[in-house]
């Protein structure tokens, strides 16, 4: 069976270019556009990841794990935070906030999936 990736952005070019990289390693890909819709799919698809974008409408990435994370099936579940606004501190923020890994944007296409498979115990 094959592992299921939510994935949370707002840009639709940069949701394409995510979905367009993890298809071929034979993921089931899920999607949502906003930290409130990240929530809610979260819960009602049980992914065995999660790719989250920081900076989100509604309410923030960093919002979406901690009330991810706060439901007792999700807590050890794989997040992985990106963002285009890589600044010093803020891994360490993202891992504070929950998140297990964290990647900068524009994504690297080729460390994408490696870094999901390992997320992921692959």
């Amino acid at each position: 069976m094959s592992k299921k990736v939510l994935i949370v952005e707002d840009d639709p070019k940069n949701m394409k270019l995510t979905m367009m990289t993890l298809k071929p390693h034979g993921y089931e890909l899920v999607c949502a556009a906003d930290g409130e819709e990240a929530v809610n799919t979260a819960f009602n698809e049980k992914p065995d990841v999660i790719l989250m974008d920081m900076q989100l409408p509604k309410i923030s990435g960093i919002e979406a794990i901690k009330q991810i994370r706060d439901h007792p099936d999700f807590a050890e579940i794989p997040i992985l935070a990106l963002t285009a606004y890589a600044m010093k501190g803020d891994e360490d923020k993202y891992i504070e906030a929950g998140c297990t890994a964290y990647m900068s944007k524009p994504i690297n296409t080729r460390e994408l999936p490696v870094k999901v498979a390992e997320l992921l115990g692959e």
